[in-house]
Order: C-alpha cells, then structure tokens, then sequence
C-alpha cells in the first residue's frame, strides 16, 4: 500500500536526493502517522480508564507525544528542503538531524516519565478491572503500529532518512511497549498481589530510554562529523585511478552536510610531464563522474609527480621499505627531493591512520635513524597527515 501511496503523492518519487521530493515523503508519512497515533492514544486512554491499567495509559500517552513528533518532523523536513542561501552556502539538510535528535529527546522525556509514574505505581498499586473484549482490541491494536512501523522502515532505509529510521525506532518501541502491558495486564487479573503491571511499565521505561540512546548515538555523531562510510571513500578512490594518468589518490575529505549534501576534496598524483591542460580535463571528468555516481560534489587538486627520474624513484622506494618496518599501516605521498651541499633533503607527507599509536615524532626519529646507515648524508622534511590536520616537522639544513 504504501508503494502505491508514494507513487501517487510524492512527484518525481526516484529522485531521492531532491531536498523537494525529500520533503514530499516526509509529509506523507507523517501525516500517516499523526493519524495512526491519534487514532492508538483515544483507544489505549479509553481502555487503560476502563481497565485501571497505568502501562496502557503511559502506553497512550506514548501516542499522542509521537503525533506531537510528527508534526515537529514534518516542520523540520520543510526546513531542510529549504535552498542553499548567503549564510548557508551547503544548503540546510542537516536541519534532519537536528529534528531527528528533537525526536530522541521526546523518547527520553516519555522514558523518564513513564518510569517516575511507575515506581509510584509499585508501591501504591490500585486494583485492575480485566476484560477481554478489551484486551483483544488492544492486541489487535498492535497490527496499527506493525504498519507504521513498516512504513518508516521501509521509506526510511529506501531515501537513507534519520528521522524516519527514528520513526520505526518508535513504532518498534511501542509495539513492545503493549505487549509487555498486555501481559501485565493478563498477569494482573489473575494475581493481584504482586503489581505486574508497574513492573511490565518499568521494563517499558528501561527499554525506552535505551532505544533513545542507541539513537541518539548515531545522530549526535553525524552532526559531529563521522568519518565518510569506508565503501563510499574506497568506490571514490578506484574511479579517481580509472583515469590511466592519474597515478595516486591522497588526503581526501568527505564532509556530510545532510542526506544528499556531501562535499568533498582529494589530491590526484599525475605524471609531471603529462601535458597540464589534458590533464586538468582528466580531472574535471573525474569530478563529474564521481558527482553522477556518488552524488559527491568533489574538489581535486592536481598534483605533479616525478616519475622519469631513476633518483627519486631510487629514494622514494627506499622511504617506502623503511615505513613498512616503522609500521605497516602507514602510506607516503607528495615525495620530492632538493639537492643541497652535501646533503640530499626528501621531502614527503606520511599519512598516519588512527589505528598508528606511534607519535608523529617517534615515526620520524624511526625514520631518520634508519637513513643514518645510508653512505651519503639524508635530510627529512616530514609533514604527518592524522585526522585531516597536518603538522610538519623538520627543517632545511642551510646550503
């Protein structure tokens, strides 16, 4: 049904990088949702009044703060569908993690409420008034939030949306929410001296509050900028070295502005005397081809490299055996020499992975002693790239 929804509502419904179409999506199922839930909190209210049942009304109650969420991410999806201006040059898409993380705090705020309600319920429980007409409602009820639940699963994972990931986070909280009031429920009727029911609402509370915190995880790291998806960096890498001129990839950034807003920047190695003009051409081929299969607006810098001089590949495959005994993981690029008097200076970057627990300092020291075998006397000048911050060490002798 809802294929046939999204067809019917949402124009140009494929093209899910459109901040417009993004929205059309997020106003249908919301809407889904604020009716849906509307329609849960009047039946669970009416029926935790009738049964005296403190897990169904919380469980209620649940419903009518997830139709106010709604309608907060409906206004949120209209806000990050918003064009770029002259403050927001890259657009307004992580408004979605913003409002996504709004969401969180209702999940918290329903956890911690529910829990205060329930502690209080523990130790002055009231007597539970059972019937099953409306324990089978209830049950039934539940097939309303499988639904939802499917939907923002589905629409969510289909256009990589937070917010409707946080959704069926939601919907999947308050299914467990009613069964486990439904068995205190059921439990209750039949022994009244041992309170299930605040027991099933604590767990209810517990439970919420984790799944609050497993998703506000994952948004505060977004918004603090997570480092790109690895397959995403890699696909970029290969089709950057499709292009036969172009001999090394380096120092690349992946900056996430929201769904669809990704921006980025990579040094590209040429040959030095490849003809300059074809090669700027090669490279704004790459960038274009990149954006039309990764959806990466991409900025690469040329950078020339000696390949023809039996010296500096001499020296740069000496540098190359030496960090592999410094350590395996680390990689070396932009390599030059400048001859002075007496001494032959190498000057390189060395890109250092997170997974390096060596100082920037112990790996030039390693480095340096290393070159002090060699018979003609070797200068380093290093600058280490770690988390995209770089920091140079080492100086020129004077001539």
């Amino acid at each position: 049904m809802i294929s046939y929804l999204i067809k019917r509502y949402v124009k140009n419904y494929e093209n899910i990088e459109d901040p417009k179409v993004r929205y059309a999506y997020g106003f249908l199922v919301g809407n889904i949702g604020i009716v849906c839930n509307l329609f849960l909190f009047l039946l669970k209210t009416t029926i935790g009044t009738l049964t005296h049942s403190l897990a169904i009304l919380s469980d209620g109650f649940n419903n009518l703060t997830d139709s106010l969420s709604n309608l907060i991410t409906i206004f949120g999806y209209r806000l990050a569908a918003k064009p770029a201006d002259r403050q927001h040059p890259f657009g307004h898409g992580r408004m979605e993690y913003i409002i996504s993380l709004v969401m969180v705090i209702f999940i918290f705020v329903v956890g911690f409420e529910l829990l205060k309600t329930s502690f209080d319920q523990l130790f002055h429980p009231s007597a539970l008034a059972f019937s099953w007409p409306l324990f089978w409602i209830l049950f039934f009820s539940i097939g309303v939030k499988v639904w939802l639940y499917h939907i923002n699963r589905k629409v969510g994972d289909s256009i990589h949306h937070l917010g409707m990931k946080a959704s069926a986070m939601d919907a999947r909280n308050d299914i467990i929410s009613t069964l486990v009031a439904l068995f205190g429920l059921g439990m209750g009727a039949f022994n009244q001296t041992i309170p299930f029911d605040a027991l099933m609402s604590i767990l209810i509370g517990f439970f919420i509050l984790y799944s609050g915190y497993q998703l506000m995880r994952e948004i505060v790291d977004r918004l603090l900028g997570k480092s790109a998806d690895a397959t995403l960096v890699s696909s970029i890498k290969q089709q950057m070295l499709s292009h036969p001129m172009v001999k090394g990839v380096h120092d690349m950034m992946i900056h996430d502005y929201g769904p669809g807003k990704l921006f980025g920047s990579a040094h590209a190695e040429v040959d030095a005397n490849e003809d300059f003009l074809q090669a700027h051409e090669v490279i704004d081929q790459a960038e274009r081809e990149i954006y039309e299969k990764y959806h990466v607006s991409m900025t690469i810098h040329l950078d020339p490299i000696d390949t023809k001089s039996e010296e500096v590949n001499a020296y740069r495959e000496k540098i190359q055996n030496i960090l592999q005994t410094v350590d395996a993981s680390l990689s070396f690029h932009d390599f030059r020499i400048v001859k002075g008097e007496g001494h032959t200076n190498l000057i390189f970057d060395v890109s250092v992975p997170f997974e390096c627990k060596k100082t920037n300092e112990e790996i030039k020291e390693a480095i340096d002693q290393k070159l002090e075998k060699e018979k003609e006397t070797l200068y380093t000048v290093i600058t280490f790239d770690r988390a995209y911050v770089s920091e140079s060490i080492g100086s020129w002798p004077n001539d």
